[in-house]
């Protein structure tokens, strides 16, 4: 039952067309595909292996910089280190991270066009491609494929959706208890740091933030685990050859773990090893975290349950949102072309722009485009002030924050 302040909430907030509108008078998924070029759906093998190559050369010219010109430690052998020296050694290898991270993260969004089968014609390519990269990566490649796959079967469905689907308020006792005590801005940041830095191999150990039910729609104890590395998890069907690609995805990520401790061995510097990968690897997480968060999660869009949800409902309730036009560029615009990926999984990056364009004609005038023109700093403070919980798991629902008293 709502309470007295929520009903208030809710008659001042503004209702979008995407919670207004009745289920059945959305555009069916042929008129979206018609409002798009068709070129857009056509893939390239020369062209996705060649930006393959590109982030290959960006990642290896940072890592052979790094290796030759940037020092393990902030004092040279038998000097002392200044403290001019130690900010000039800190700003150089945090900007390496940066900037490492944010190439590695093409390689990421490659790979997941990989799972797609946006990156090429031939399923066979995309896998032994989306394989490499996301093993090197350390995320599953097909155990992360079915969990992804749900997420884009399932956007925005309160039971079903996988990750980052909203708290129901009667279970969230322990988050506004957390939220009375930090106060808002300091529980905003204990979120934003938590999910941001370690929300992603806990996302793979738990399954945490994911879907309610099971694949044959048996709702889920709480505290159960949905990892993605045994063929018995809860996330996955028993029927299947998953088994074998959960062991095949545990061993790309084995290989690439034993492959950075034998460069590190073999080289006699595994500190060095570690500090051109753990950190940038660290920065792919925030950004693959945060493209799944901010672009599904917002005020302006709502969580819907069994009896108002459909595939294109749901999937409409994405976000694009702008970023700087390198990281958009090196991320192979995954955030600003958002919405046409969860309707169109299987256009290529390269297209993606244009049938961005093209939708937004489209759906902007039904009121059913998704834009937040605020910088992404701006978006991710009012997102963890502001979306914390919906009121049940049935209809139509908001996001709602909690409020102190």
């Amino acid at each position: 039952m709502r309470t007295q302040a929520s009903r208030k909430q809710q008659e001042q907030d503004p209702i979008p067309p995407l919670a207004a509108l009745d289920k059945k008078d959305f555009p069916s998924i042929s008129e979206l595909r018609k409002a798009i070029p068709e070129h857009c759906f056509r893939r390239s093998n020369a062209r996705s292996l060649a930006l393959v190559g590109r982030d290959g050369a960006i990642i290896f010219a940072l890592a052979y910089f790094a290796w030759f010109y940037l020092p393990t430690t902030p004092d040279a052998p038998g000097a002392t280190a200044t403290a001019t020296g130690t900010l000039a050694w800190l700003l150089s290898w945090n900007a390496y991270w940066f900037v490492q991270g944010c190439a590695m993260t093409g390689w990421w969004v490659l790979a997941h066009e990989c799972g797609h089968r946006g990156f090429a014609e031939s399923s066979i390519l995309c896998d032994v491609v989306g394989y490499i990269l996301h093993s090197f990566l350390l995320v599953p490649y097909f155990s992360w494929q079915y969990s992804h796959g749900k997420h884009h079967a399932k956007t925005s469905h309160l039971s079903d959706g996988e990750t980052h689907i909203a708290s129901i308020q009667k279970d969230s006792a322990r988050d506004r208890w957390l939220h009375a005590v930090l106060g808002e801005d300091a529980f905003a940041i204990v979120q934003m740091v938590v999910m941001l830095t370690i929300g992603w191999p806990v996302y793979l150990c738990t399954g945490i933030t994911g879907a309610r039910r099971d694949p044959k729609k048996r709702k889920l104890k709480a505290g159960t685990l949905r990892d993605h590395f045994r063929p018995s998890s809860a996330l996955f069907p028993t029927s299947g050859a998953w088994d074998k690609r959960i062991l095949a995805s545990n061993v790309g990520l084995l290989m690439t773990v034993c492959g950075l401790c034998f460069v590190g061995v073999r080289t006699h510097q595994p500190l060095k090893v570690f500090m051109l990968y753990f950190p940038a690897y660290l920065w792919v997480n925030f950004w693959l975290v945060l493209y799944t968060w901010l672009h599904h999660v917002s005020t302006q869009v709502p969580q819907l349950g069994d009896d108002e949800w459909t595939w294109i409902r749901g999937a409409l309730c994405t976000i694009d949102r702008p970023y700087p036009f390198l990281i958009d560029w090196m991320h192979h615009h995954i955030g600003s072309t958002h919405v046409a990926h969860h309707l169109f999984s299987n256009i290529p990056c390269y297209h993606a722009v244009e049938a961005t364009v093209a939708l937004k004609q489209y759906l902007s005038p039904k009121g059913l485009y998704n834009y937040d023109d605020r910088s992404i700093l701006q978006a991710m403070w009012s997102t963890a002030h502001e979306c914390h919980y919906v009121e049940s798991e049935n209809g139509v629902q908001m996001w709602r924050k909690w409020r102190s008293k």
